[in-house]
């Protein structure tokens, strides 16, 4: 599902009734441990987090308009999907996060490449996505995307 909102508030704010308590909340966990540099907005669809051209005047290599995408999430149909693209391209961090998961959650570790789903609100851990927000800097996920990403 694919919104046309143009804010992170006007997204949270058309998601279904059940679900805009656990977005605000992910939402300020994000923001409360965001690296400088990054910043918000409205990216494919969901509520995103990238580096602006400002930084980064190189954008993201299959669009170089659009800025370098780094997270995001998005309130889906059957589930809350979180975006990480340092896990997909940093398989250090992808290992941590994987070994911390069972920690804070007794489900099982729904991943793909870079989408984590929670199908529940209460399964999403979230001090550990805090935790792994703040893992990586601009410069960190600049270097990391120059390096494993950007052909």
């Amino acid at each position: 599902m694919v919104s046309t909102a143009k804010t992170p508030e006007e997204y949270i704010k058309e998601a279904p009734e059940e679900r805009k308590g656990t977005l605000l909340k992910l939402r300020e966990v994000i923001l409360k441990n965001l690296p400088k540099g990054f910043e918000e907005r409205m990216s494919y669809g969901m509520i995103g987090y990238i580096v602006p051209h400002e930084i980064y005047p190189s954008g993201y290599h299959c669009d170089p308009k659009l800025p370098l995408p780094f997270m995001s999430f998005a309130s889906q149909k059957n589930s809350i999907n979180f975006y990480h693209m340092g896990i997909y391209a940093n398989k250090e961090l992808y290992n941590w996060f994987a070994s911390e998961y069972p920690k804070y959650s007794k489900k099982k570790l729904d991943m793909g490449k870079s989408c984590i789903r929670f199908k529940k609100a209460e399964d999403i851990p979230f001090q550990l996505i805090g935790e792994l927000t703040s893992k990586i800097t601009v410069q960190n996920w600049i270097n990391t995307y120059e390096t494993t990403i950007k052909k």
